[in-house]
């Protein structure tokens, strides 16, 4: 298990836990590889979402042990564009009354904020064309209100999501940029370039959080970087394993760079 507000015990525990990078989680991963197991070269690392910001961040500050790297709908830097919705998801659970400044009650968890977080996470993970051709018929689901209610506000009050697990979740992903890895100063070109090995990044068409763009930007710095591009409605959803066509392109991609010698 890692380490979270809910599982760390007092004085670091829900809203006092520390902040954490994306370079201090690599650090800890780094650490479990090489001292625990004595691992010392990874063929392939691989991750979506903020496990691609994961996988950049590998690259950049393990350059001699990542032979290969594919992040799947995520990141190098977060956008501006994109800490716009994480503000927003931010503000729906500090604002709720019950929240108390992250000393909630398990007993009186702010719920409110929780199903106005679900509702926008609803209109950012998946694309306009998503909605418009109610591709969410094809999970089952009969309206958009029951897509709403059953799967979105499922996902984050069902399973009871620890509030300030998510708050400290966001907080990484916000700042996430490689430039500031140390000993790079903020430059996330520099960052970018100092990567040895073959990059397939993988962005989804239609995702909103990171647009294609965003990876063909970074991709200019990488000395042996690609673009991919899912093609597909499912928007951020396309890399997160939810729907079999789009599955079939990250699995052939992921083949094709392993067989390429690193």
């Amino acid at each position: 298990m890692s380490s979270s507000p809910s599982t760390t015990a007092p004085p670091f525990d829900g809203p006092h836990f520390p902040r954490i990078t994306f370079s201090d989680q690599v650090e800890a991963q780094h650490r479990l590889l090489t001292r625990q197991w004595g691992i010392e070269s990874i063929e392939l690392v691989l991750g979506s979402s903020m496990g691609a910001a994961q996988t950049y961040q590998w690259a950049v500050s393990h350059p001699e042990m990542v032979r290969r790297a594919a992040p799947i709908v995520g990141s190098s830097r977060t956008s501006e564009h994109n800490q716009v919705f994480l503000t927003s998801l931010r503000a729906t659970l500090t604002l709720d009354p019950a929240f108390r400044g992250g000393e909630y009650s398990p007993d009186a968890r702010p719920t409110a904020g929780m199903r106005a977080f679900a509702r926008i996470y609803a209109g950012w993970g998946l694309s306009q064309a998503f909605y418009w051709e109610r591709e969410y018929r094809t999970m089952g689901y009969s309206s958009l209100e029951d897509f709403l209610v059953g799967f979105w506000e499922g996902f984050w009050l069902d399973r009871d999501r620890d509030r300030d697990n998510l708050l400290a979740m966001l907080w990484t992903w916000e700042h996430g940029d490689v430039g500031r890895t140390p000993g790079f100063d903020g430059d996330t070109g520099a960052a970018l370039r100092s990567i040895r090995c073959p990059v397939v990044a993988m962005p989804a068409r239609t995702d909103l959080y990171f647009p294609p763009e965003d990876e063909q930007w970074a991709s200019q710095f990488i000395e042996r970087g690609e673009v991919r591009v899912i093609d597909t409605t499912w928007g951020h959803f396309g890399g997160l394993g939810l729907n079999p066509a789009d599955n079939a392109v990250v699995d052939r991609t992921l083949r094709e760079l392993l067989d390429r010698p690193a």
